[in-house]
């Protein structure tokens, strides 16, 4: 199962989900924004994105993972705007 989400708000801490017993392991990775690139200070990032082309993409990216890494689950959301430095862009 693939879900998706692109949004504008800060992105949720995500609860451990309920356990399977089809599962070995549970894994959580957050794509912040980092204070610095090359030496250079970075005060945010700000993503702009084109609806409905974005959402299909995602979705296809994420359902590529689950079958090239036989991933049962993947929950992906994806934030859009002006992100400050040390805030999830990724989860």
């Amino acid at each position: 199962m693939v879900i998706t989400r692109i949004i504008k708000n800060k992105i949720p801490a995500l609860a451990s989900h309920e356990s399977h017993t089809r599962d070995g392991a549970e894994l959580q990775f957050y794509g912040r924004v980092r204070e610095m690139e090359n030496g250079q200070p970075i005060v945010a990032l700000d993503y702009e994105y084109y609806k409905g082309m974005a959402e299909k993409e995602l979705q296809k990216l994420g359902e590529e993972l689950l079958e090239k890494f036989s991933i049962n689950k993947l929950d992906c959301i994806h934030r859009i705007g002006k992100i400050p430095v040390g805030e999830a862009a990724l989860r």
